[in-house]
């Protein structure tokens, strides 16, 4: 399959600097990005999520703040919207990048998954042909839990805290907020009085370690389950992993 097909997709635990590594990529690619990520796909939450959306720059990105929190969206939504997107950046003669840590969206796309039942805003099963190249970051563990660390104490400082209650303001439900999970449900006992302030960035920061810890179960389970992941040395800098993928596309 030429180029003409081909979609980049990085993935990676959360803090692996994916978001950086898509954005220089697409730079060099003249490339489009498409977020593979449960919740940034939402408005309003941006610092809970590390949307960073100052970090893509001029490179144009999809999926990001489409919908409203408590909008009804599912994995079939988001394969139906990536598939839409990819189509869309590629019928304009740009490279298509898909760039999360959501392991089920990706794995949806990636696998093509046909659903029991046709979703009922479609109305046939989805079709498509893109030849996925999966590249995958994978930091030891050691810096993958300095760099949470940090991640956590610069989201507490940018405004963490006030992002939740300015969405308790605007009327988002703590239902849905709490669903969304790690930071927001974290965040909601503290402001409710449940919990200290020190357990709550202690317990935090667990969480968000063991959650880094599923994605990577998730990631090896999806390779055994047949996608091709190319893991990009984490020793190489940032510029050494953008030589290695081009290098390796």
């Amino acid at each position: 399959m030429s180029m003409k097909n081909k979609v980049l997709v990085l993935l990676g635990p959360t803090a692996s600097g994916k978001t950086a590594l898509a954005v220089g990529l697409a730079k060099l690619l003249d490339g489009e990005i498409v977020s593979a990520d449960s919740r940034q796909i939402y408005r309003g939450m941006d610092i809970g999520t590390g949307k960073d959306l100052i970090e893509y720059g001029v490179v144009p990105y999809h999926l990001i703040d489409q919908h409203d929190i408590g909008d009804i969206y599912s994995v079939a939504h988001f394969q139906k919207e990536a598939i839409d997107s990819i189509q869309d950046i590629i019928s304009r003669g740009k490279f298509p990048i898909v760039c999360g840590g959501t392991g089920l969206y990706l794995e949806s796309l990636i696998q093509q998954y046909q659903f029991s039942r046709v979703p009922d805003f479609l109305e046939e099963p989805l079709t498509y042909e893109f030849d996925f190249q999966v590249f995958g970051l994978n930091p030891t563990l050691e810096i993958r839990r300095k760099r949470i660390s940090i991640r956590l104490k610069q989201r507490l400082a940018a405004g963490l805290l006030d992002e939740v209650r300015g969405l308790l303001a605007q009327g988002v439900s703590a239902e849905s907020l709490t669903w969304m999970g790690l930071e927001y449900k974290w965040t909601l006992n503290y402001l409710a009085g449940d919990i200290a302030r020190e357990r709550f960035e202690q317990g935090l920061e667990v969480a968000i370690h063991q959650f880094a810890k599923r994605q990577m179960t998730f990631f090896r389970k999806i390779e055994k389950g047949g996608v091709a992941i190319t893991w990009i040395p984490d020793a190489l800098d940032f510029q050494g992993k953008s030589d290695f993928v081009l290098k390796n596309l």
